[in-house]
């Protein structure tokens, strides 16, 4: 039987200033708890992660500052888009991103949203904020490849 391949048609949305603007050294992976417009607007790709982030309290992890917009059909059971959200993560990551978060400087902060066997998921990233000099690096170093593959190219 053939490996499945993941594609992105599931993908909702994508934080794409998270890894330039932090440096991410463990991913996790956490299911969200929403109500039924929300999920309908999370289907309709109407979701936000940049201002995002994650907090673990009284041994829970809750997503916060992440925009979900209102459905448009609904009535009065929509949500407001930035109500924080319950993350569903076994104890055993509960614990250790607990300990992780100690650390100064350290963050969790939402890197995608997706749907995965019909269930939202986040995928949390554990990061550590980069300095300026690290961003101009990293953009140095991007364009240098970006100029090494053209090169490669023509030849």
């Amino acid at each position: 039987m053939a490996k499945k391949h993941e594609n992105n048609d599931n993908l909702i949305a994508q934080n794409k200033k998270a890894r330039h603007d932090y440096f991410v050294t463990d991913t996790y992976e956490a299911g969200l708890v929403l109500t039924g417009t929300e999920i309908k607007s999370v289907r309709a790709h109407r979701v936000n992660l940049k201002d995002g982030f994650a907090q673990i309290r009284n041994g829970e992890a809750w997503l916060m500052n992440v925009h979900i917009s209102e459905y448009d059909n609904g009535t009065f059971f929509n949500q407001d888009p930035l109500r924080n959200r319950k993350l569903l993560l076994h104890k055993k990551e509960i614990h250790k991103l607990t300990g992780a978060l100690q650390d100064k400087g350290v963050t969790l902060i939402p890197l995608k949203m997706y749907i995965k066997h019909g269930y939202a998921k986040v995928l949390l990233g554990l990061a550590k904020g980069k300095h300026e000099y690290d961003k101009r690096e990293s953009i140095k170093r991007r364009e240098v490849n970006r100029e090494m593959e053209r090169v490669m190219k023509h030849y």
